[in-house]
């Protein structure tokens, strides 16, 4: 297993890192694994990109200090305020039709038990209008009502499959700040109170250790030697 830790100088520069992961994995059939804190931004998804005013929204992001950027994993607008953690996990494919069911319900095992240790009773799913709606999230209780926390997505090449996904960790009412404006210029249904986080949900809101916890469990028990390799 090989762990990709840090990130690069820049937005663009630290989306090669992850193509470059991608790459690699598929030549040397090395799982890898990467958990980071990526640049202040809202990653639109190919959906918004067709959008009849995604220009719109794209400026609504970069008013409010986002700038904004078009990202191909995962489904509708997602923000990072540079304390939110994005991860990936990597793996050789041999028959890219086969193991995606496999593949989500590991990660999200996965997250589900980095959550726990950081003291969050999370689970799989998510309450309605939440941001980057999908099938493969999840949400936990805060105030008296479900927040989502984490959405998950998968990227199936030929020869290599990429779990990804965000987690927010804290800075919630920020996010939904941004969200607000930026999905109603989509026309996406959005309500900001489904916004949650780990601290938000109680847990340890520090972003390094989140990131600690998340690696700990995609990498797992038993995975033969780990390489470090430091980005930036």
């Amino acid at each position: 297993m090989r762990v990709y830790r840090g990130r690069a100088d820049a937005i663009d520069a630290d989306r090669t890192v992850s193509d470059r992961l991608v790459d690699r994995v598929a030549a040397d059939r090395e799982p890898a694994v990467r958990v980071w804190r990526p640049h202040r931004q809202v990653a639109f998804g190919r959906r918004d990109a067709r959008a009849e005013r995604y220009e719109t929204a794209h400026e609504l992001a970069e008013e409010r200090g986002f700038p904004a950027v078009e990202r191909e994993v995962g489904g509708r607008a997602v923000a990072y305020t540079g304390s939110t953690v994005a991860f990936a996990r990597v793996t050789p494919v041999d028959d890219p039709r086969s193991g995606l069911s496999d593949r989500y319900d590991a990660a999200t095992a996965d997250l589900l038990a980095a959550l726990d240790s950081l003291g969050v009773d999370a689970s799989e799913g998510e309450p309605a209008d939440s941001f980057c709606p999908g099938t493969h999230s999840v949400q936990a209780d805060s105030g008296g009502r479900a927040r989502k926390l984490a959405g998950l997505a998968q990227r199936v090449r030929a020869d290599a499959a990429v779990v990804a996904g965000v987690l927010l960790v804290r800075d919630h009412d920020e996010i939904a700040s941004v969200l607000d404006p930026v999905y109603a210029a989509l026309d996406v249904p959005f309500d900001p109170e489904t916004v949650g986080s780990v601290g938000r949900a109680g847990g340890v809101s520090d972003p390094d250790a989140v990131v600690a916890a998340v690696e700990s469990a995609l990498v797992g028990a038993g995975t033969g030697p780990t390489t470090i390799e430091r980005v930036g």
